[in-house]
């Protein structure tokens, strides 16, 4: 997003972030009404475009909303889409993603005050490794030919009772409304809305033997001198690993032996 939107989306998370610090409302409920509102709105082009119509003033296009929405959604809910179509956006589009967004941010909060953001954060990661190394999966997760109900009943064997409760929404919604995107590029997207959750960014390692707690520590210690902020460390082990792991920040990625090359690395991405 760029522009309007991206100021638009700004607002729209500050807004999430104050709604969801209040104890007394319901996270999870949020993040279904609002993936409803996603739907609906991807759905229903010329509702859209009249949401986002930049000749219609805030108030007008807030009372459209209220019309076709009262009584469906809950006040928080409602008055989060109100702010959000009050606001001017660049394409009728981004619309839809940020309310997307914010379905998931508000799943991600809920994981957060459970204590459990970790917890997804790292099944993300897995989930998407897990997928990567296998075609079948990947083909009957993507099948434009198999519907959604099914893909759903699929990943709920998948993933109920071995990950966590949140993860299985974020997955489940994204494969059942991908919404044009690739599954590995949805699973990045919620991967870096889980990091953004506590102001982190996301080091994917790849190491040939599992790191010791001493290694993740240096590692992580070099990686938030560099970055001058925590990192999160999604880790992951492949035997075959050349230098004996690899880091990827972002676009960036570092080689080295796990004994002795931690501490050079950090200095070659400082310099």
């Amino acid at each position: 997003m760029n522009g309007a939107s991206r100021d638009a989306l700004a607002a729209a998370r500050e807004r999430l972030d104050a709604l969801t610090d209040i104890a007394s409302v319901d996270a999870t409920k949020l993040a279904d009404e609002l993936a409803a509102v996603t739907a609906l709105l991807d759905r229903e082009g010329t509702l859209r475009r009249a949401l986002t119509d930049p000749a219609k003033s805030g108030e007008a296009k807030a009372s459209l909303a209220r019309q076709l929405l009262a009584g469906q959604l809950g006040s928080d809910s409602f008055d989060l889409v109100s702010g959000m179509v009050r606001s001017r956006w660049s394409r009728s589009r981004d619309l839809v993603d940020a309310v997307e967004e914010l379905a998931s941010g508000a799943d991600l909060a809920a994981a957060q005050r459970a204590g459990q953001l970790d917890d997804v954060e790292d099944e993300l990661f897995r989930f998407g490794r897990i997928v990567s190394g296998s075609t079948g999966l990947r083909s009957a997760l993507t099948d434009q030919v198999v519907g959604g109900t099914a893909k759903a009943d699929l990943l709920h064997r998948l993933l109920g009772g071995r990950a966590n409760p949140v993860t299985e929404r974020l997955v489940v919604r994204l494969v059942t409304a991908p919404r044009g995107r690739s599954l590995e590029a949805g699973i990045e997207s919620l991967s870096k809305l889980a990091a953004a959750r506590r102001d982190r960014m996301v080091a994917e390692v790849v190491s040939a033997t599992p790191l010791s707690d001493q290694q993740k520590q240096r590692l992580g210690a070099a990686l938030a001198r560099i970055y001058g902020r925590q990192v999160h460390l999604n880790l992951d082990v492949d035997p075959e690993v050349l230098g004996g792991v690899r880091v990827r920040v972002g676009d960036e990625v570092i080689n080295g032996a796990i004994s002795d090359r931690l501490d050079e690395a950090a200095r070659r991405m400082a310099g």
